[in-house]
Protein backbone atom coordinates (compact mmCIF):
# COMPACT_ATOMS: atom_id res chain seq x y z
CA UNK A 1 0.00 0.00 0.00
CA UNK A 2 2.45 2.65 1.03
CA UNK A 3 4.45 1.60 -2.52
CA UNK A 4 1.54 1.86 -4.27
CA UNK A 5 0.81 5.54 -2.51
CA UNK A 6 4.41 6.95 -3.48
CA UNK A 7 4.28 5.54 -6.97
CA UNK A 8 0.72 7.58 -7.52
CA UNK A 9 2.29 10.54 -5.65
CA UNK A 10 5.45 10.32 -7.85
CA UNK A 11 3.13 10.70 -10.98
CA UNK A 12 0.73 13.44 -9.35
CA UNK A 13 4.10 15.24 -9.27
CA UNK A 14 5.04 14.62 -12.68
CA UNK A 15 1.50 15.84 -13.89
CA UNK A 16 1.98 19.01 -12.28
CA UNK A 17 5.58 19.94 -13.59
CA UNK A 18 4.10 19.77 -16.70
CA UNK A 19 1.58 21.87 -15.93
CA UNK A 20 3.88 24.37 -14.23
CA UNK A 21 5.74 25.05 -17.58
CA UNK A 22 2.65 27.54 -18.27
CA UNK A 23 2.25 28.91 -14.90
CA UNK A 24 3.86 31.98 -13.89
CA UNK A 25 4.31 33.38 -10.06
CA UNK A 26 6.41 35.85 -7.82
CA UNK A 27 7.06 33.56 -4.48
CA UNK A 28 6.59 29.50 -4.23
CA UNK A 29 5.76 28.62 -1.12
CA UNK A 30 5.93 24.62 -0.12
CA UNK A 31 3.95 23.77 2.92
CA UNK A 32 1.07 21.13 3.31
CA UNK A 33 -2.02 24.11 4.39
CA UNK A 34 -4.36 22.29 6.31
CA UNK A 35 -8.04 23.75 7.18
CA UNK A 36 -7.92 26.17 11.18
CA UNK A 37 -8.39 25.16 13.36
CA UNK A 38 -4.51 23.97 13.51
CA UNK A 39 -1.28 24.83 14.73
CA UNK A 40 1.25 27.65 14.66
CA UNK A 41 3.13 27.21 11.51
CA UNK A 42 -0.09 26.95 9.33
CA UNK A 43 -1.31 30.01 11.20
CA UNK A 44 1.62 32.38 10.42
CA UNK A 45 2.26 30.93 6.77
CA UNK A 46 -1.74 31.97 6.07
CA UNK A 47 -1.21 35.26 7.70
CA UNK A 48 2.12 35.67 5.44
CA UNK A 49 0.21 34.72 2.37
CA UNK A 50 -3.10 36.62 3.01
CA UNK A 51 -0.06 39.93 3.22
CA UNK A 52 1.58 39.19 0.48
CA UNK A 53 -1.63 38.50 -1.56
CA UNK A 54 -2.58 41.93 -0.28
CA UNK A 55 0.61 43.55 -1.72
CA UNK A 56 -0.08 42.05 -5.30
CA UNK A 57 2.46 39.06 -5.18
CA UNK A 58 1.65 36.24 -7.06
CA UNK A 59 2.07 33.23 -5.25
CA UNK A 60 1.74 29.29 -5.56
CA UNK A 61 1.58 26.75 -3.13
CA UNK A 62 3.90 22.77 -3.96
CA UNK A 63 5.09 23.89 -7.58
CA UNK A 64 7.61 26.29 -8.82
CA UNK A 65 6.85 28.10 -12.14
CA UNK A 66 9.67 28.45 -14.55
CA UNK A 67 10.48 31.92 -13.66
CA UNK A 68 9.29 31.98 -9.76
CA UNK A 69 12.34 33.52 -8.46
CA UNK A 70 12.15 32.64 -5.18
CA UNK A 71 10.91 29.24 -3.30
CA UNK A 72 10.47 29.23 0.91
CA UNK A 73 10.07 25.78 2.23
CA UNK A 74 8.51 25.03 5.45
CA UNK A 75 10.87 22.87 8.24
CA UNK A 76 9.18 19.28 6.88
CA UNK A 77 5.87 20.00 6.47
CA UNK A 78 5.47 19.40 2.94
CA UNK A 79 6.98 16.64 0.45
CA UNK A 80 10.44 16.48 0.63
CA UNK A 81 11.02 14.19 -3.35
CA UNK A 82 8.71 16.63 -4.27
CA UNK A 83 10.94 20.00 -3.55
CA UNK A 84 13.39 18.47 -4.95
CA UNK A 85 11.89 17.32 -7.88
CA UNK A 86 10.54 21.30 -8.96
CA UNK A 87 13.90 22.89 -8.00
CA UNK A 88 15.61 24.32 -10.79
CA UNK A 89 18.66 27.30 -10.87
CA UNK A 90 17.65 30.52 -10.62
CA UNK A 91 15.41 30.10 -7.85
CA UNK A 92 16.58 31.13 -4.84
CA UNK A 93 16.00 28.66 -2.11
CA UNK A 94 15.11 29.78 1.61
CA UNK A 95 13.97 27.34 4.30
CA UNK A 96 11.78 28.38 7.72
CA UNK A 97 12.92 26.58 10.30
CA UNK A 98 11.51 25.86 13.83
CA UNK A 99 12.00 23.35 16.97
CA UNK A 100 14.53 21.57 17.38
CA UNK A 101 11.34 19.12 16.70
CA UNK A 102 12.69 16.15 18.97
CA UNK A 103 13.40 18.60 22.08
CA UNK A 104 9.68 19.54 21.74
CA UNK A 105 8.19 16.57 20.96
CA UNK A 106 10.85 15.00 23.95
CA UNK A 107 11.41 11.97 21.30
CA UNK A 108 13.99 12.38 18.91
CA UNK A 109 12.84 10.73 15.49
CA UNK A 110 15.41 11.89 13.10
CA UNK A 111 13.00 14.55 11.88
CA UNK A 112 15.20 17.30 12.89
CA UNK A 113 18.74 15.37 10.97
CA UNK A 114 16.22 14.83 8.27
CA UNK A 115 15.30 19.32 8.22
CA UNK A 116 19.38 19.30 8.65
CA UNK A 117 19.99 17.53 5.49
CA UNK A 118 17.70 19.02 3.46
CA UNK A 119 18.93 22.28 4.36
CA UNK A 120 22.05 21.96 2.98
CA UNK A 121 21.22 20.14 0.26
CA UNK A 122 18.65 22.81 -0.99
CA UNK A 123 18.98 26.02 0.84
CA UNK A 124 20.23 29.14 0.16
CA UNK A 125 19.44 30.87 3.05
CA UNK A 126 17.73 29.52 6.67
CA UNK A 127 15.37 31.60 8.56
CA UNK A 128 14.43 30.64 12.40
CA UNK A 129 11.52 31.86 14.26
CA UNK A 130 13.55 32.64 17.43
CA UNK A 131 16.92 33.05 18.81
CA UNK A 132 15.77 30.20 21.00
CA UNK A 133 15.58 28.00 18.04
CA UNK A 134 18.77 29.05 16.74
CA UNK A 135 20.78 28.57 19.32
CA UNK A 136 19.10 25.04 20.31
CA UNK A 137 20.22 23.85 17.04
CA UNK A 138 23.64 24.56 17.38
CA UNK A 139 23.80 23.29 20.58
CA UNK A 140 22.89 20.19 19.09
CA UNK A 141 25.84 20.37 16.45
CA UNK A 142 22.96 21.13 13.67
CA UNK A 143 24.64 24.41 11.64
CA UNK A 144 22.15 25.72 9.04
CA UNK A 145 23.10 27.93 5.76
CA UNK A 146 23.06 31.40 5.85
CA UNK A 147 20.83 31.64 9.03
CA UNK A 148 18.62 34.79 10.07
CA UNK A 149 15.82 35.31 13.25
CA UNK A 150 12.63 36.85 12.07
CA UNK A 151 9.79 36.04 14.70
CA UNK A 152 6.03 35.46 13.36
CA UNK A 153 3.70 37.39 13.08
CA UNK A 154 -0.32 37.37 13.81
CA UNK A 155 -2.88 38.41 11.29
CA UNK A 156 -3.70 42.27 12.22
CA UNK A 157 -7.06 41.80 10.88
CA UNK A 158 -7.94 38.76 12.81
CA UNK A 159 -5.76 39.32 16.16
CA UNK A 160 -6.18 43.12 17.59
CA UNK A 161 -7.31 45.01 20.49
CA UNK A 162 -10.25 46.29 18.97
CA UNK A 163 -13.40 46.44 21.16
CA UNK A 164 -11.29 44.73 23.85
CA UNK A 165 -13.19 44.15 27.20
CA UNK A 166 -11.37 46.78 29.71
CA UNK A 167 -9.62 45.39 32.96
CA UNK A 168 -11.03 46.65 35.82
CA UNK A 169 -9.79 45.26 39.39
CA UNK A 170 -13.87 45.58 40.42
CA UNK A 171 -14.56 42.08 39.39
CA UNK A 172 -12.77 38.64 38.57
CA UNK A 173 -9.93 38.74 36.61
CA UNK A 174 -10.24 36.74 33.43
CA UNK A 175 -7.62 33.94 32.50
CA UNK A 176 -7.18 32.12 29.45
CA UNK A 177 -4.60 29.48 28.15
CA UNK A 178 -4.44 27.91 24.57
CA UNK A 179 -3.29 25.21 23.00
CA UNK A 180 -3.97 22.83 19.60
CA UNK A 181 -1.82 20.02 20.79
CA UNK A 182 -2.43 17.73 23.41
CA UNK A 183 1.30 16.69 23.87
CA UNK A 184 2.26 16.97 27.77
CA UNK A 185 4.66 19.63 27.27
CA UNK A 186 2.15 22.12 26.09
CA UNK A 187 1.31 21.92 29.85
CA UNK A 188 -1.73 21.00 30.72
CA UNK A 189 -0.87 19.26 34.05
CA UNK A 190 0.27 22.61 35.15
CA UNK A 191 -3.15 24.68 34.72
CA UNK A 192 -4.77 21.27 36.67
CA UNK A 193 -2.21 21.70 39.49
CA UNK A 194 -3.30 26.02 38.90
CA UNK A 195 -7.33 25.46 39.17
CA UNK A 196 -6.70 23.82 42.37
CA UNK A 197 -5.19 26.96 43.76
CA UNK A 198 -6.94 29.78 42.31
CA UNK A 199 -9.24 32.19 44.67
CA UNK A 200 -12.13 31.53 42.24
CA UNK A 201 -13.92 34.46 43.94
CA UNK A 202 -11.05 36.57 42.09
CA UNK A 203 -10.58 34.69 38.94
CA UNK A 204 -11.65 33.16 36.15
CA UNK A 205 -9.89 30.55 34.20
CA UNK A 206 -10.28 29.51 30.45
CA UNK A 207 -8.59 27.00 28.50
CA UNK A 208 -9.02 26.59 24.66
CA UNK A 209 -8.11 23.61 22.67
CA UNK A 210 -7.19 20.34 23.78
CA UNK A 211 -5.68 18.57 26.30
CA UNK A 212 -5.58 15.38 27.67
CA UNK A 213 -6.06 16.38 31.10
CA UNK A 214 -9.84 16.47 33.07
CA UNK A 215 -10.41 19.93 34.32
CA UNK A 216 -12.98 20.61 36.56
CA UNK A 217 -13.08 24.37 36.83
CA UNK A 218 -10.87 25.37 34.00
CA UNK A 219 -13.97 26.64 31.76
CA UNK A 220 -12.88 24.44 28.85
CA UNK A 221 -13.17 25.25 24.83
CA UNK A 222 -12.27 23.24 22.32
CA UNK A 223 -10.50 24.37 18.87
CA UNK A 224 -11.70 27.23 17.51
CA UNK A 225 -11.31 29.22 14.51
CA UNK A 226 -8.95 32.18 14.24
CA UNK A 227 -12.01 34.66 14.41
CA UNK A 228 -13.64 33.06 17.45
CA UNK A 229 -10.65 32.35 18.89
CA UNK A 230 -9.63 36.45 18.76
CA UNK A 231 -12.93 37.43 20.21
CA UNK A 232 -12.26 34.98 22.85
CA UNK A 233 -8.91 36.46 23.63
CA UNK A 234 -10.44 39.83 23.68
CA UNK A 235 -12.69 38.86 26.37
CA UNK A 236 -9.76 38.04 28.88
CA UNK A 237 -7.59 40.10 30.51
CA UNK A 238 -4.21 37.28 31.32
CA UNK A 239 -2.79 35.34 28.60
CA UNK A 240 -0.99 31.87 30.42
CA UNK A 241 1.04 29.57 28.75
CA UNK A 242 2.63 26.45 30.10
CA UNK A 243 4.43 25.27 26.88
CA UNK A 244 8.12 24.29 27.03
CA UNK A 245 10.51 24.01 23.82
CA UNK A 246 8.44 26.70 21.89
CA UNK A 247 10.23 28.01 18.90
CA UNK A 248 7.96 31.17 18.53
CA UNK A 249 4.65 30.51 20.28
CA UNK A 250 1.63 31.85 17.65
CA UNK A 251 -1.08 31.27 20.52
CA UNK A 252 1.28 33.81 22.67
CA UNK A 253 2.04 35.83 19.60
CA UNK A 254 -1.77 36.43 18.94
CA UNK A 255 -2.67 37.17 22.44
CA UNK A 256 -0.14 39.67 22.69
CA UNK A 257 -1.78 41.17 19.69
CA UNK A 258 -5.03 40.99 21.64
CA UNK A 259 -3.86 43.39 24.37
CA UNK A 260 -3.34 40.25 26.60
CA UNK A 261 0.12 40.62 28.94
CA UNK A 262 1.19 37.63 29.87
CA UNK A 263 1.89 34.93 32.92
CA UNK A 264 4.82 32.23 31.09
CA UNK A 265 6.90 29.59 31.95
CA UNK A 266 10.79 30.54 31.14
CA UNK A 267 11.49 28.08 28.43
CA UNK A 268 12.28 28.20 24.88
CA UNK A 269 11.44 31.49 23.15
CA UNK A 270 8.47 32.61 25.54
CA UNK A 271 10.48 35.29 27.80
CA UNK A 272 12.30 36.59 23.87
CA UNK A 273 7.91 37.34 22.75
CA UNK A 274 7.19 38.84 25.58
CA UNK A 275 9.54 41.11 27.01
CA UNK A 276 8.17 43.40 29.43
CA UNK A 277 4.76 42.61 28.78
CA UNK A 278 4.19 40.16 31.70
CA UNK A 279 6.48 37.38 34.10
CA UNK A 280 8.13 34.19 33.62
CA UNK A 281 8.44 31.64 35.90
CA UNK A 282 10.58 28.45 36.65
CA UNK A 283 8.67 26.65 38.84
CA UNK A 284 4.85 26.48 38.81
CA UNK A 285 4.61 27.19 42.49
CA UNK A 286 5.56 30.73 41.88
CA UNK A 287 2.60 31.32 39.24
CA UNK A 288 -0.11 32.80 41.98
CA UNK A 289 1.80 35.76 42.87
CA UNK A 290 3.03 36.38 39.72
CA UNK A 291 -0.79 36.80 38.39
CA UNK A 292 -1.24 38.69 41.48
CA UNK A 293 1.77 40.89 40.64
CA UNK A 294 0.44 41.23 37.59
CA UNK A 295 -2.96 42.16 38.63
CA UNK A 296 -1.64 44.63 40.28
CA UNK A 297 0.82 46.55 37.73
CA UNK A 298 -1.69 45.79 34.95
CA UNK A 299 -1.59 48.92 32.98
CA UNK A 300 2.13 49.49 32.47
CA UNK A 301 2.41 45.39 31.79
CA UNK A 302 -0.40 45.72 28.96
CA UNK A 303 1.81 49.32 27.86
CA UNK A 304 4.60 47.21 27.51
CA UNK A 305 3.18 44.75 24.56
CA UNK A 306 5.59 45.03 21.90
CA UNK A 307 3.66 42.19 19.47
CA UNK A 308 5.88 41.18 15.52
CA UNK A 309 4.03 43.53 13.15
CA UNK A 310 3.26 41.32 10.30
CA UNK A 311 4.09 43.97 7.97
CA UNK A 312 7.56 44.13 9.26
CA UNK A 313 8.01 40.29 9.47
CA UNK A 314 6.70 40.18 5.87
CA UNK A 315 9.31 43.09 5.09
CA UNK A 316 12.22 40.51 6.50
CA UNK A 317 10.78 37.59 4.50
CA UNK A 318 10.55 39.33 1.07
CA UNK A 319 14.57 40.60 1.79
CA UNK A 320 15.41 36.95 3.00
CA UNK A 321 13.81 35.63 -0.59
CA UNK A 322 15.57 38.56 -2.19
CA UNK A 323 12.27 39.91 -3.26
CA UNK A 324 11.44 43.48 -3.37
CA UNK A 325 8.48 45.00 -0.68
CA UNK A 326 6.33 45.01 -4.32
CA UNK A 327 5.75 42.61 -6.97
CA UNK A 328 8.02 43.34 -10.28
CA UNK A 329 6.22 44.37 -13.40
CA UNK A 330 6.31 41.12 -15.72
CA UNK A 331 7.56 41.27 -19.34
CA UNK A 332 5.29 40.67 -22.30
Amino acid sequence: MNGLRRSLRSLQTTIDLVRSRSASADLAIFHDFMPPPYGGGHQFLRALWTELDRRGFVLENNTIAPDTPACLYNSFNFDFDRLRRFRRSGCRMVHRVDGPIGVYRGDDDGTDRRIWQINHDLSDATIFQSQYSLGRHQDLGLTFVNPTVIHNAADPAVFNSAGRAAFSRSRPTRLVAVSWSDNPNKGAETYAWLEQRLDWRRFELTFVGRSRVAFERIRTVPPVAPEELAVLLREHDIFVTASRHESCSNSLIEALSCGLPAIHVDSGSNRELVGGAGFAYSDREEIPALVDRLVEEYEARQQAIDAPRLADVADRYLEALGLGRVPQPRQG
